[in-house]
């Protein structure tokens, strides 16, 4: 009897000691990290919960490669922002990247005005989508103006996007661009535009949003944790780090030369289009 108990003792505790290999076990083995690298208002059983829910709700992030996804998780953790979840914070997104699936991590638009107000320079920021039938004028040079004026009915469909923010020290900015820039930028750089695992294909408008924010903060004088921060956004980054802003993204881009391998999962290289 002693000696069967002895062995249940020690087989139990053989199991104990074997590692679990699984994407949900890697996740598990690294609460840890990401309990410290969390804000008070996140716990990480709460931040693991998402990230199992997106791991259930889009199965081709379960191939990506463990490392990718990993960092993926990892620069929303380091940001505080929730990944895949519908406030739009934050995004992990299915890439293939030269043959290989990976985990791209994508800023959302709610994730960006977050980490804008975080910075404590910026008073307020706002973006909307402009209407055919609304009434809006713009001026640059010396004496920039803005005017928008929407349609009370009928407003048609969207023509342009815009952003505008107030510096706490009292300087302001804006930026306006068409909707024709917007895709064609969302074209050029995101690598993922065409997935169907994109938010692009979902929320257009907030990514639309996001894009313009981005170009009416790239001059603000905004401190440089804010900037890297934004340089984390559609980036593949697969070694695990203190401060994974830091770490050099691993996307491979796609040139006039691209082939197969380094073209997003799911979409025609030829036409651009998503395959069914």
């Amino acid at each position: 009897m002693n000696t069967k108990g002895g062995l249940a003792k020690r087989t139990a505790q053989v199991a104990a000691q074997q590692k679990d290999t699984s994407l949900k076990g890697l996740i598990r083995s690294m609460e840890p990290e990401i309990k410290k690298a969390l804000p008070s208002v996140i716990t990480p059983e709460r931040f693991t919960r998402m990230v199992f829910t997106a791991l259930s709700s889009n199965p081709t992030l379960q191939e990506c490669t463990p490392q990718s996804f990993l960092g993926a998780m990892m620069q929303s953790a380091q940001l505080g922002l929730e990944p895949n979840t519908p406030i739009g914070q934050a995004y992990l997104i299915p890439y293939r990247n030269h043959g290989r699936q990976e985990c791209q991590f994508q800023l959302g638009y709610k994730g960006l005005i977050d980490l804008a107000y975080r910075s404590g320079e910026i008073k307020d920021i706002q973006a909307h989508e402009v209407y055919e039938n609304d009434v809006f004028e713009y001026e640059f040079g010396l004496e920039p103006k803005l005017k928008h004026i929407p349609a009370k009915t009928n407003r048609g469909e969207v023509i342009l996007y815009y952003a505008v923010f107030h510096m706490v020290n009292g300087g302001y900015g804006f930026e306006v661009m068409s909707k024709e820039d917007i895709i064609n930028h969302a074209k050029r750089t995101s690598q993922a535009y065409g997935s169907s695992y994109s938010p692009w294909s979902k929320y257009f408008d907030e990514m639309a949003k996001k894009t313009v924010i981005k170009k009416c903060l790239k001059y603000a004088p905004i401190k440089t944790d804010f900037v890297r921060a934004v340089a984390s956004d559609e980036t593949i980054k697969s070694h695990i780090a203190e401060n994974m802003t830091d770490e050099p993204d691993e996307t491979i881009t796609i040139d006039a030369e691209a082939s197969e391998d380094t073209v997003p999962a799911g979409v025609d290289m030829e036409t651009g289009e998503i395959k069914k």
